[in-house]
Formats: C-alpha cells, sequence, structure tokens
C-alpha cells in the first residue's frame, strides 16, 4: 500500500471513531436494519411545516402555564423543526404538533432526532396517542394508549429520560407505568429517542440502546405522532429561567415489519 493510501486509510477510520463517538450519532437499533422498512419520514427541510404531515395541536389552549399558539413552531430553513417556549410579559407560550388525521401507525419503530431544551419549567417531548383514548375503560388493546417515548425535564436530576405509558383517560380511572433511566450526556447535544412498539410489548431506546420494556398497556389500534413543548408544574418554577427556550427536532422516522 503507497503512502497515500495508507493516509486516506487512517483518515476514514478517524472519521469513523469521531463519528461513533459522537452523542447523539448513534444508530438505530439493528434490527431495524434487518426486519423494518421505512414508511414514514419528516425531515425538516423547507421552509415551512410541511401540513400534508402535521396539524398544530391544541392552539389557543392552556396545557399547565403555557399557551399553546402556532407560532412557537416552526422550520430554520436548516433542516430543523424548532418548538419554543416562550414568555412575553407575564405570560408563557408553548407549541406542539401532530400526525392525527393525516398518518396513523399500529406497531412499528418510531424515532426521532433532537436537540433537548436547556431550561426549568419547560418539558420536551416525543409520543403517541389514541384517538379512542379514554373511551373505553379497562382496555387499551382497544382504547389505546398514551405512549411517551421520551419526555424531558431539567429540574432536579441531570441527563433523565422519561418513558411512560397512560391508560383509562386522565381522570380518576387513570393508570400508568414508567421508568426514569439516566443516560449520560443527553442534556447537552442531539439525541436518537426510539420505540419498538409490537402486539407483545414497547421497547425504548435512547441512542440506539435498549432503555425499557414492557408489556403493560398495549395498545393495538392506529395512533399518531406528536411533538411538544410544554411548561408545566412537573418541569419545575420557571421564574428563574431565561427564554425562549426551545427543543430542536432533526427528524422523524417510522419503520414498519417489512
Amino acid at each position: 500500500m503507497n503512502h497515500h493510501k495508507q493516509l486516506n486509510l487512517s483518515l476514514l477510520l478517524a472519521i469513523i471513531l469521531v463519528f461513533l463517538a459522537t452523542p447523539g450519532l448513534c444508530q438505530s437499533p439493528k434490527c431495524i436494519e434487518k426486519d423494518y422498512k421505512l414508511v414514514w419520514q419528516d425531515e425538516f427541510d423547507g421552509q415551512e411545516i410541511d401540513r400534508s404531515k402535521w396539524n398544530y395541536r391544541s392552539t389557543g389552549s392552556k396545557r399547565g402555564i403555557g399557551v399553546v399558539r402556532r407560532e412557537n413552531c416552526y422550520l430554520d430553513g436548516n433542516g430543523h423543526l424548532i418548538i419554543e417556549a416562550t414568555k412575553e410579559d407575564s405570560n408563557y407560550y408553548i407549541g406542539q404538533i401532530s400526525t392525527i388525521k393525516l398518518a396513523l401507525f399500529k406497531y412499528g419503530y418510531f424515532e426521532c432526532r433532537v436537540k433537548l431544551n436547556n431550561q426549568v419549567g419547560p418539558s420536551t417531548a416525543f409520543w403517541l396517542q389514541s384517538p379512542k383514548f379514554g373511551k373505553i375503560l379497562d382496555d387499551p388493546g382497544q382504547a389505546g394508549a398514551e405512549i411517551d417515548i421520551m419526555e424531558y425535564r431539567r429540574k432536579l436530576r441531570t441527563n433523565e429520560i422519561h418513558h411512560t405509558v397512560h391508560w383509562n383517560g386522565y381522570g380518576p380511572e387513570h393508570e400508568q407505568k414508567g421508568k426514569s433511566p439516566i443516560h449520560k450526556g443527553v442534556d447537552e447535544g442531539f439525541h436518537t429517542f426510539g420505540l419498538i412498539w409490537t402486539d407483545k410489548r414497547y421497547t425504548f431506546y435512547v441512542d440506539g440502546k435498549k432503555s425499557w420494556c414492557t408489556k403493560k398497556a398495549i395498545s393495538h389500534i392506529e395512533q399518531y405522532i406528536i411533538l411538544s413543548v410544554e411548561l408545566n408544574t412537573w418541569s419545575g418554577d420557571p421564574s428563574n429561567s431565561k427564554f425562549p427556550d426551545k427543543a430542536v427536532y432533526d427528524y422523524v422516522r417510522v419503520y414498519q415489519k417489512k
């Protein structure tokens, strides 16, 4: 091998090592490559949110201490969706979008790549919701579930991600099961969050590594995707935080069995 080829090979190996060592650049779980195919995606290219894929959600409603409005969701023109938490005078504003009435999915692998918010108060989430949620009690298979693939708040414990499944609506019959593992480095930079949903279990992933698994409240009906930034007491007092705060979504992808 001549000198130039040795240099090129060394450079290639160096690039690969940097790629593998960089947080947030981890690949999807290996099973996705052999068992699943890409069926839906948004890379957030262009200048405006693709309204054939997303609807604004809960516009005008108050969730926690933040009012939902469209202006808090937009593309930055560099391949990212921005969802902001903002403060104007004494009022807080947040944003949410969903695929309801546009794209619903039953089972599959769901993944987003996102840079999380960095202030106390806002919380970033990537989740699935059922159109029938709470309409049938004690039967999440037919009523569906709220599946929080990832919720993040920067409050007490750093690098903490919440995976939660909710069922039986939001009233007195509400039930939930979840786990809040620590993933070193997740507070900074981009990271991937994924869910494999089958007819038997939910398996959650952070940066391509298994984070939690449960067989509880498995939905057997189609559900839609939600991306959101909220403000509530669960995420801490935002009075000393700096606004705007934001989540930066790089992509959302859905894979299903071949």
